[in-house]
């Protein structure tokens, strides 16, 4: 990689500037101006458009100017087009090896502070003069949509007694989790995977989920992803793509079971002007719309026989039929599929094509239901409740309401945790604190604490 080299006003050395009166310093290009003159830059270089909003609001309050980068690729032309003081960079980049960017970028512009978003230095990196701010920023915005979710706050515990540390929990339970994979030979090499972002959770069931991920993002490889409904099998496709050669063109998700069966056909392929009743006008198809991108198609298990014919078609050929045309569209995507069910079992007892089922489980991922890793229940509650509280106060939650929490069996998994945690919130009024008769799961037990307590 080669870069242009910096003007030296960027660099501090002594220059000689004068502005016409006439001339508001407005108007002046920002490497025209001396550092002393200039708001100070900070790069942050991120895929997660979440991190990098979360990090953008809290700098710029801060007063710094806040260039944003989704990849290597672009930070770069940051980098070479503008004078920074510092950059800030995820833990994974879609494009570029992290640890041979960073040694170059550091090579190559020696004299910006270069942190990863988990708050660790660079090593060689020099520290600029507002490093404790930048650090400041990244404490504040950790819990957000990247690896650092998993570096759980300190709770104050001089707000209550009871409150549990959250911290604790998920350290002690990760613990025993490390004890367990330690044991078994086979499962150290999944403890070394750091978890995707969007993948909560450091049990050896998820981050054998993040691996897989990463194995299989940079290939064209169809990939099923098969477990229980509410495990987060449109996040893993949604890694999937952001992984991928393809994470600049689209991502498009259909749910073949929320749509009727006389319409699933046009939804997919598209359709021609009165190709049915309807049909007042032509219409480009998800297949089509995800041209160069990814297909996600969820509940692939609810597809009709028919219909799962000609999508059988399209991965052999690549090319496809608008409803009521005779001429094909060549389409190049990636599909990614996911159900509920045992989509093999499904295909031995011919409810689903068994030719349609290995075209699409060249790769299976199976995401796990949250009883199978409850040691990351903490992480979990921890993250969704920061994520609530972008749009109200924020939670926190006492000892007594996670340990409901703990002994549920979570038959909707990460989803019902998520519902399960709005409600309380909402039901927690002005209080800080989620306390356990704010925890309310909607089922038979509930019904007969409310009758009792009524009574």
């Amino acid at each position: 990689m080669s870069s242009q080299p910096i003007p030296s006003q960027a660099l501090g050395s002594p220059v000689s500037f004068h502005r016409p009166a006439s001339l508001p310093a407005a108007s002046l290009p920002v490497a025209a101006l001396p550092r002393s003159l200039r708001a100070r830059t900070v790069l942050i270089v991120s895929p997660d458009l979440g991190q990098r909003r979360h990090l953008a609001t809290t700098l710029s309050e801060l007063r710094w100017r806040v260039l944003e980068a989704d990849c290597g690729a672009a930070a770069w032309t940051h980098a070479t087009e503008t004078p920074i003081e510092a950059v800030l960079v995820d833990s994974w980049l879609p494009d570029l090896d992290l640890n041979e960017f960073l040694e170059e970028f550091r090579r190559q512009h020696p004299r910006v502070d270069l942190l990863l978003t988990d708050g660790m230095q660079v090593k060689g990196a020099p520290r600029c003069s507002y490093h404790q701010e930048l650090l400041f920023a990244l404490r504040r915005s950790a819990p957000t949509d990247t690896a650092a979710w998993n570096a759980a706050p300190v709770l104050d515990s001089r707000s209550s007694e009871a409150a549990i540390p959250v911290a604790t929990a998920a350290s002690d339970l990760s613990m025993e989790a490390t004890r367990s994979v330690s044991a078994d030979p086979a499962r150290r090499i999944v403890s070394e995977v750091e978890p995707l972002p969007g993948l909560i959770g450091r049990a050896p069931a998820m981050l054998e989920v993040s691996r897989r991920v990463r194995l299989v993002a940079p290939h064209r490889t169809p990939v099923l992803i098969e477990g229980p409904t509410g495990t987060g099998k449109e996040r893993v496709a949604e890694s999937l793509h952001r992984l991928s050669e393809r994470a600049a063109r689209p991502f498009v998700a259909i749910n073949c079971a929320a749509i009727p069966e006389a319409l699933l056909e046009a939804e997919l392929f598209g359709h021609t002007r009165g190709a049915f009743t309807g049909a007042v006008q032509g219409r480009t198809g998800r297949i089509e719309s995800a041209d160069g991108g990814t297909l996600f198609l969820d509940e692939i298990g609810e597809m009709p026989l028919a219909l799962q014919a000609k999508l059988l078609r399209f991965l052999e050929c690549g090319e496809l039929q608008r409803v009521g045309e005779n001429s094909t569209v060549r389409v190049d995507v990636r599909i990614v599929a996911a159900t509920h069910q045992h989509l093999s079992a499904d295909a031995r007892a011919g409810r689903f094509r068994a030719d349609l089922y290995h075209r699409l489980a060249v790769f299976l991922i199976r995401t796990p239901a949250l009883v199978t890793h409850a040691q990351d229940l903490p992480l979990l509650v921890e993250h969704i409740l920061r994520r609530l509280g972008e749009r109200m106060p924020v939670k926190r939650i006492d000892a007594e309401a996670m340990e409901r929490l703990v002994a549920h069996r979570w038959p909707g998994n990460v989803r019902e945790l998520e519902h399960v945690l709005e409600r309380a919130a909402i039901l927690a009024a002005d209080s800080p604190w989620i306390r356990a008769s704010e925890i309310e799961f909607g089922d038979e037990e509930d019904a007969s604490a409310e009758i009792i307590s009524s009574q």
